[in-house]
């Protein structure tokens, strides 16, 4: 049923006669005799009798009346909720973020978002840079946050560039790992990260380590290097100051430090959604504050 036939049945209830009905309708008597017996058709039931005061609800007419008059005020309710949030921002805003990101980056600049725009929902996934990338490209996110070198046509922005950093409890010089037979420990993590450090290993003319543990996440990995474990390459983001391990920046032949960087895309149609639009917004901003 039309928003105008909702009203034709709650307005001729309340004036009780054709002609007023009409005045207030704005339409002639025989349009709104012809659009209430289409109306009658419709739910196969005499809404209204007439009488010579004018017309009276029959036993379905006020049935049917309660279920005008009660959907009309409903959406009335949600326009002045609609107008009244017209200037705020809600929706869902889905992200998929790096781990090394999510554990690291992410938290501090969702906090500030989440204070800002109480009424978005965060849709949240994370997992390797190559894993976030299937997922823009499949269009199951609005943001990705990845780590490397992104192939990818859309909306890019640059983070940062993340140093990478060989970490150890006591080794203060590469050379001294020639002649270190603890193992490397590694962190799972995206096969570009493993052949970045790889090359660099070979670069430095590096004994190959003996042997490597291998462990899912970088907070493992540091404990097992603060506690002699081992040694590591870690991104410098994921270092603090109350970390007690030595550390040496990774470099090129030409001394320019070995970075990851870091990449916020977006869809451009998706920037279109208040809350998308928002998000990048806030980035910038504290990207050039």
């Amino acid at each position: 049923m039309k928003f105008a036939d909702l009203e034709l049945i709650v307005v001729l209830s309340e004036e009780g006669t054709m002609s007023k009905a009409s005045e207030r309708l704005f339409v002639s008597q025989p349009a709104l005799s012809q659009r209430l017996h289409a109306i009658e058709l419709e739910w196969n039931a005499k809404l209204f009798v007439r009488s010579r005061r004018g017309v009276m609800l029959t036993a379905e007419g006020e049935r049917i009346e309660k279920f005008a008059r009660s959907t009309l005020e409903r959406m009335a309710e949600t326009r002045a909720e609609l107008r009244a949030h017209a200037s705020e921002i809600y929706g869902t805003l889905k992200l998929a973020v790096s781990s090394v990101n999510g554990q690291y980056w992410l938290p501090n600049v969702l906090k500030t978002f989440v204070d800002e725009y109480p009424h978005v929902r965060i849709s949240l996934a994370t997992g390797w840079s190559s894993e976030v990338l299937k997922q823009i490209y499949r269009g199951e996110c609005q943001a990705a946050i990845v780590r490397g070198t992104p192939n990818w046509s859309g909306g890019k922005l640059h983070l940062f560039s993340d140093p990478l950093q060989f970490v150890d409890s006591k080794i203060t010089r590469l050379e001294e790992l020639n002649v270190d037979d603890r193992p490397y420990v590694q962190f799972r993590s995206d096969s570009s990260y493993d052949q970045v450090i790889q090359n660099w290993w070979h670069s430095q003319n590096l004994r190959p380590p003996s042997r490597t543990i291998l462990v899912d996440q970088i907070e493992t990995c540091k404990q097992m290097v603060t506690h002699g474990i081992g040694y590591a390459v870690l991104p410098s983001i994921s270092l603090t100051e109350q970390d007690r391990v030595q550390r040496i920046p990774l470099q090129d032949h030409q001394g320019r430090a070995i970075v990851r960087d870091n990449w916020l895309l977006y869809d451009q149609k998706a920037t279109r959604l208040k809350q998308v639009h928002a998000f990048i917004e806030l980035v910038k901003r504290g990207l050039f504050s």
